[in-house]
């Protein structure tokens, strides 16, 4: 059963990525696109993945979203300064 039409990718083919370590959408899209055109399939393929048992997104994906930015201590001296 196709699980993203928009690049034919079936419901065998996520789980083959999964198997090889793809554990979350963003990482089956990087494997074989699925969920980056239309998007329609992302929630199918969330729930293909479920809630096993695999290691935290921040230690899988290069891109890690956080609410805060680090500021190395000489860029934000200068702002402080102005200020």
């Amino acid at each position: 059963m196709y699980v993203c039409s928009c690049f034919g990718i079936t419901e065998k083919q996520v789980r083959e990525h999964a198997e090889t370590g793809a554990c979350t959408p963003r990482q089956i899209a990087g494997a074989c696109k699925a969920g980056t055109d239309c998007g329609s399939c992302v929630r199918k393929i969330q729930a293909l993945l479920g809630r096993g048992s695999c290691p935290r997104r921040e230690n899988l994906d290069p891109v890690v979203l956080t609410s805060a930015v680090e500021v190395p201590a000489a860029l934000a001296a200068p702002a402080a300064e102005a200020a």
